[in-house]
């Protein structure tokens, strides 16, 4: 049982299962600002555009519902939510269209970074007395 709990410690706290751990709790916050993004500022321009029309409120209605003489709902209606289907597509494609260019941002600063240290990199050093002296001795060979 020791050796159980000790193998779990070293696999909970290897630095993967942190890092994965920060992602997901990051991907969750960033979520639900992509959905607010497409929710609150993308999908009312989109509604503007084609006339005004809500997104969440579009629905295919398959069976009717069904009321008492009274009017209350005995059945509720079934229906197929093509709004709320289109809503997530538009989110899909936003996040992918965010993390795309988050990707080639992130790219573009590593490679900028590489380029950075490479101009950074120091020469390499002059060569030593004994050095010359070898490849003289080489060259002098090679005559």
């Amino acid at each position: 049982m020791k050796k159980f709990f000790k193998e779990f410690k070293e696999f909970a706290v290897k630095g993967n299962v942190v890092d994965l751990a920060v992602a997901v709790i990051i991907g969750g916050a960033f979520g639900k600002i992509i959905s607010s993004l497409v929710a609150d500022i993308v999908m009312p321009f989109v509604g503007v555009i084609i006339g005004g029309v809500d997104f969440t409120n579009i629905r295919w209605t398959l069976k009717k519902a069904v009321l008492s003489d009274a009017g209350a709902t005995v059945t509720p209606a079934v229906t197929m939510n093509i709004g709320v289907f289109l809503q997530n597509v538009f989110d899909f494609l936003i996040i992918a269209a965010v993390i795309f260019l988050l990707i080639k941002i992130i790219g573009r600063l590593k490679k900028q970074l590489v380029r950075e240290q490479a101009k950074e990199a120091p020469l390499s050093p002059a060569p030593t007395k004994d050095q010359e002296l070898l490849t003289e001795i080489r060259d002098l060979l090679k005559k």
